[in-house]
């Protein structure tokens, strides 16, 4: 008892002084930001102040409106492949100051930026929610949390995943010291969705930048009036630690900029749809570059028989309508047990009967605005399609007062039942407010039904057996699952996030997505250096004597035979080999 009591009284004033640690504030400076030309100047509250715009076409120009009211927002330049060129070539010049920066620095650069989260959440969200339509709240939980997440994590584990990973070094080397050396790529290229216009930014920029990367994102043409203000944060934290311009840059156009963007840097991620995914994939093939791609879903949502009917129907509603709706690729295909599925409709229903589309922010709407013109359409289709295969709408959610000539930017929340995967609606990502829900009768059918799919992103399970719906998920041939929860994979940041089929490969977020930004190098060294170094043995050494090939081979049983005997035996006559050789040399030199 003697021995134990001071490393108890050293544990205990170790904590204490951890604890004390904590309670201090670190010292993290402010930056300023101007954001006097992004506020809102009171238009939005007006509901009937709805301005008509054509489709967008590809110009010389981006043109950005607030889906939720079509209000005018500006324009932005879309670069042509030199002006794109020109703004990589600036970022390798910085990238190659800033790979000589210190983890120090890098975390301060991180902290920076949490702080100007955390005290200006209601700029960011409002910023999101005019320019894609999304609720506050859904711009708080898709936008804020995930982006704070992903820093804390990076503040608290980044430097220990890039530092050297001494590996073992096998039998034959057992004289080295094998390493995973992790040094920056160069420049990263993103083209990112609309979806999360904030986090879709830093969610790339972090991991890039922290690994010791610049990187050039082209934001979507959706979403680039958010996307140019968010640089400016990004920009503002970089300089208050002293780091070099151009390191991060957000690039603005169409299809001509991503395909300059992917031509010129040393690693391209992009998030998007299949379609565009193949040709980033095409153009990536000229010069070789590494590539992740995240193109989207149809998750499973697979609910038995033995749950919390109501609770669950809560998180599919959420699931599905995630970040206002129609900008959330979700839960988009729900399987249901046959014995719950008529109260678990209904329970569906009378969540979806609640919600209300409408203009964000003024406050009274569950879900904001379509973010793509003519979308709505789209999911009209899909709807139809299913109508006209047996399908029926079990319930709608409704859309509010919005006024007249807007109505196509929305599109209630609908619920739809008796379909099956002759559908396109099951088939099709549809990125919108709909459930689509299905019945199955077994575990083994709603295995079948979840994998019947051209994608496979994520996939959530539920059933009151923990271990049921761990065996069910484990069984899904998707990039991530959730057991008895939905998106909370995302939320883990140190988990890696992608898919596979045609959600697309390679990985973001967590260990891998840090360490997919680096040049992966394998280093080997001697241990003993230079007491002992690597020797060719003599029997092989050139020019080869007649028993070079005896000697490697009982070399090979020495060092891998599977039992120690053989191994042993094996050793003798190598020593043996060797002895002989040294003899016949010094007979040689006596002569």
């Amino acid at each position: 008892m003697a021995f134990w009591w001071p490393l108890l009284i050293v544990a205990f004033a170790y904590a204490i002084c951890r604890l004390l640690l904590m309670l201090i504030p670190s010292n993290v400076p402010s930056i300023d930001v101007d954001a006097s030309d992004v506020l809102d100047d009171g238009n939005q509250t007006r509901e009937n102040s709805f301005i008509y715009i054509p489709s967008r076409r590809q110009t010389d120009k981006v043109q950005c409106y607030e889906p939720a009211t079509m209000k005018y927002l500006g324009y932005f330049p879309a670069l042509k492949p030199d002006e794109v060129k020109e703004r990589v070539a600036h970022a390798r010049k910085a990238q190659k100051i800033w790979a000589q920066s210190s983890f120090k620095q890098r975390r301060q650069f991180l902290r920076i930026l949490l702080k100007y989260i955390i005290e200006h959440q209601d700029l960011i969200c409002e910023i999101s929610s005019r320019d894609t339509g999304k609720t506050m709240v859904d711009a708080s939980l898709g936008e804020i949390m995930t982006t704070c997440e992903k820093i804390i994590w990076l503040l608290s584990e980044g430097e220990k995943w890039l530092k050297p990973e001494y590996r073992s070094c096998g039998r034959s080397m057992i004289h080295k010291t094998a390493k995973v050396e992790f040094h920056p790529l160069g420049v990263i290229g993103a083209i990112v969705s609309w979806n999360y216009p904030f986090h879709n930014i830093f969610n790339p920029m972090l991991a890039a930048v922290f690994s010791g990367n610049s990187i050039v994102i082209k934001v979507s043409e959706h979403a680039s009036w958010s996307g140019c203000f968010y640089l400016r944060i990004i920009q503002a934290a970089l300089a208050a630690v002293g780091a070099p311009e151009n390191l991060v840059e957000v690039i603005t156009g169409f299809s001509e900029t991503g395909e300059a963007l992917v031509s010129s840097v040393d690693k391209i991620i992009f998030v998007g749809s299949p379609g565009v995914g193949r040709m980033i994939m095409r153009n990536a093939a000229d010069t070789l570059i590494p590539v992740t791609l995240e193109l989207g879903g149809k998750d499973a949502f697979i609910v038995c028989e033995d749950v919390d009917v109501p609770h669950v129907a809560q998180i599919a509603v959420r699931g599905a309508l995630q970040s206002s709706g129609q900008n959330c690729a979700g839960a988009e295909r729900f399987y249901v047990h046959k014995d719950i599925y008529s109260s678990f409709v209904a329970e569906v229903v009378k969540i979806v009967k609640s919600v209300t589309a409408g203009p964000p922010l003024l406050g009274k709407y569950d879900m904001g605005a379509i973010c793509m013109q003519e979308h709505s359409e789209k999911l009209q289709s899909l709807v139809n399609d299913a109508l006209d295969k047996g399908a029926e709408i079990a319930g709608r959610g409704s859309v509010g007062n919005i006024g007249e000539g807007a109505v196509d930017q929305y599109f209630p929340p609908t619920v739809i039942i008796n379909v099956n995967h002759t559908m396109k609606l099951m088939q099709e990502e549809a990125f919108g407010p709909i459930l689509p829900i299905m019945k199955f009768s077994s575990d083994g059918e709603a295995v079948v039904l979840a994998n019947d799919s051209k994608y496979g992103l994520g996939c959530a399970v539920f059933s009151g057996s923990q271990r049921r719906a761990k065996e069910i998920a484990s069984q899904i041939r998707s990039g991530v699952a959730a057991v008895n929860d939905f998106a909370s994979t995302y939320m883990c940041q140190s988990l890696p996030f992608g898919g596979v089929k045609e959600s697309g490969f390679g990985r973001f977020a967590g260990i891998e997505g840090l360490r997919a930004c680096c040049l992966i190098k394998s280093v080997v060294e001697d241990r003993w250096w230079p007491f002992i170094k690597t020797k060719i043995p003599k029997p092989i050494q050139y020019p080869i004597s007649e028993n070079g090939y005896e000697f490697q081979e009982s070399l090979v049983k020495a060092l891998y035979g599977l039992h120690v005997w053989d191994r042993l035996r094996a050793l003798v006559d190598v020593l043996k080999m060797l002895s002989e050789h040294n003899a016949s040399k010094g007979n040689k030199r006596t002569d």
